[in-house]
């Protein structure tokens, strides 16, 4: 994959497709990798463009310090450095974040967005249970395969985790091959912690989809029912029985919502 400079650091990005551009933003400690499930699928119809964030695996880190605002603002810097004006915005999780301050920054280059299983963060934001909590923001173990194990356990169904094996053991050589630093994962859980844009949600005008699973523990449903009733004109779509990573888990559902969304067919 090519790296680009984007102010004091280099990005690792990937394209592929030939239609709009639409862009995928990672969740929490993620990278490109995590949507080895949609760059395929969604190529068909748009070129997609996928990116490792600053400080994530192939990416540069930085002394900077890290932000909604400035992942935002790479983001906003990739595309300009590639030559796009505007383009479709998804984003997912911690990535939602950065999605909706994109979509208040550069409204002139979003052209529909995109918001899966996150929030608007803020005093009014439905918290997983304080277990969960514990467990993400512990750094113990951080790029091990038991550590990915521990996590895959809260952002997968339990019956996904026992019927399709193959997929678990995929998102583990991923994510274990795409390492994060301790400082740059705790640097995203304070952005993240820190995240609150509940009194400008109402400035988004782009037509938004708001996308989640059911059954997530991580970000709970509630969030994604708030964030569609804050956004003017929001459509919300829920899969049964979706857990966190249901990107994943329930792939072709979700691709399809996606392409149906964006291509104005729903």
């Amino acid at each position: 994959m090519p790296k680009i400079a984007i102010g004091d650091v280099h990005l690792n990005y990937g394209t592929k497709g030939e239609g709009e551009p639409l862009v995928l933003i990672p969740g929490f400690s993620a990278g490109m990798w995590i949507w080895y499930h949609q760059v395929e699928r969604l190529s068909r119809y748009f070129r997609v463009i996928t990116f490792d964030p600053r400080g994530v695996s192939q990416s540069d880190s930085s002394e900077t310090p890290l932000t909604i605002r400035l992942l935002a603002d790479d983001v906003a810097s990739l595309l300009r450095a590639i030559g796009i004006e505007r383009c479709h915005i998804l984003g997912a999780s911690f990535g939602g974040f950065v999605a909706q301050e994109f979509a208040l920054a550069y409204p002139e280059m979003t052209r529909t967005l995109t918001l899966c299983c996150t929030s608007f963060g803020g005093p009014n934001h439905v918290a997983p249970s304080a277990e969960t909590l514990s467990t993400l923001s512990s750094t113990r173990g951080l790029n091990s395969e038991d550590r990915m194990k521990q996590n895959l356990l809260l952002a997968f169904s339990p019956r996904f985790v026992r019927e399709h094996p193959h997929e678990i053991e995929q998102v583990i050589r991923l994510r274990t091959a795409n390492s994060v630093p301790e400082h740059v994962y705790l640097s995203q859980l304070q952005a993240a912690l820190s995240f609150n844009v509940e009194a400008r949600i109402n400035q988004i005008k782009t037509r938004t989809l708001v996308l989640s699973g059911d059954a997530d523990p991580i970000v709970p449903v509630q969030n994604s029912r708030n964030l569609a009733a804050a956004i003017p004109n929001a459509q919300l779509k829920i899969v049964t029985g979706g857990s966190h990573a249901f990107f994943i888990e329930s792939a072709a559902e979700f691709n399809h919502l996606v392409t149906d969304f964006i291509l104005h067919r729903n």
